[in-house]
């Protein structure tokens, strides 16, 4: 009776079924649906869900420097107590984008490979800001690429989650690596006196900086920089004053590309960039940082350069359009090839 079914479904089908085993009547009743002539598939098992993510690491190229956006994780931010604003302009900017507060905010950092150097931008927050951030290593291994391996490390500024990831249990987790980082920075965050004088709110940034960048001090490979120019060949620094005292960006040209990696010029895309006069209370000078991000960001929008944000949305890559007072940013469009 089943045999006869099928084959009625199957001549039906303009399928030949010389024979009919129980593989041939299961694939014919594929092809037809769950169901032939009233015979039902046998129900299959849910497929449990899967909790996980992806590797966060995404790569790009400009000129022929290799680029990899590489996710240390999220945190979740009171941005709504953080951010300084006229009232409402916070809670107008997070509905717009479909957000609220705390916002899961990203923390990114950039591995560049030039051909000669394989440089690490910024080191991601290791075990000081909590379990949802601390994967950079384990993202540079997905990559394709170990710490090893890594030649020199720019810090855009000293904050925790920018050098967290630099040591674990007093050692260096990039054990070959130089760290480059402006002077102002260094002698502001490394200072035991200005710790010792640190308000209490303030005083793990300075320990978490200290932990962080003592072991390469030790061993020689803490280089501080006092100016504008060329860091490692190919990589400039440029001052970008204002959210520390030594806040650098980085610019990367190559065969006529533009890269600039802002560290921490903004944090929340959905409120400053239609008001980048809105601060953060992360800033150290709330008028120089805001003045820094409209000169910066005037600079990137006219000449185009891809820009690479630590705290938009993964993978942060993309340019910024001038809108008004404001600015619109345009990302990266997906590509499933390296180019």
């Amino acid at each position: 009776m089943l045999a006869s079914l099928v084959s009625r479904r199957a001549l039906a089908l303009g399928v030949s079924l010389p024979s009919l085993s129980a593989l041939a009547v299961a694939a014919v009743m594929a092809l037809g649906g769950a169901a032939v002539a009233g015979f039902a598939l046998p129900a299959q098992a849910a497929a449990p869900q899967l909790k996980a993510q992806a590797p966060g690491w995404y790569r790009f190229m400009v000129g022929q420097v290799e680029v990899t956006a590489l996710s240390d994780g999220t945190v979740a931010l009171p941005v709504d107590q953080l951010l300084h604003a006229p009232a409402g302009r916070v809670a107008e900017g997070l509905k717009q984008h479909f957000q609220t507060a705390p916002l899961e905010t990203s923390v990114n950092a950039w591995l560049l490979n030039t051909g000669s150097r394989l440089v690490l931008v910024d080191a991601g927050a290791g075990g000081l800001f909590g379990p949802t951030l601390g994967q950079l290593v384990a993202q540079i291994r997905a990559a394709g690429y170990q710490p090893e391996q890594v030649d020199d490390i720019l810090i855009t500024h000293m904050h925790p989650d920018h050098v967290g990831g630099l040591a674990a249990n007093g050692q260096r987790v990039f054990p070959q690596a130089t760290v480059h980082v402006d002077k102002a920075d260094a002698d502001f965050w490394l200072s035991a006196e200005r710790a010792q004088a640190a308000p209490d709110a303030m005083k793990g940034f300075f320990q978490g900086a200290q932990v962080s960048l003592s072991p390469y001090a030790q061993a020689g490979r803490l280089q501080p920089f006092e100016r504008d120019g060329e860091v490692v060949p190919g990589i400039r620094a440029v001052a970008a004053r204002g959210h520390t005292a030594g806040h650098a960006i980085y610019r990367v040209e190559s065969q006529g590309q533009r890269l600039a990696l802002i560290g921490d010029l903004i944090h929340v895309a959905s409120v400053q960039l239609a008001s980048p006069d809105v601060t953060i209370a992360f800033d150290s000078d709330e008028p120089q940082a805001a003045a820094t991000r409209a000169r910066v960001f005037g600079e990137l929008a006219r000449d185009g350069s891809l820009v690479a944000a630590t705290h938009f949305s993964f993978p942060g890559v993309g340019r910024l359009r001038q809108a008004g007072k404001g600015w619109q940013w345009v990302p990266l469009d997906y590509s499933s090839q390296v180019r």
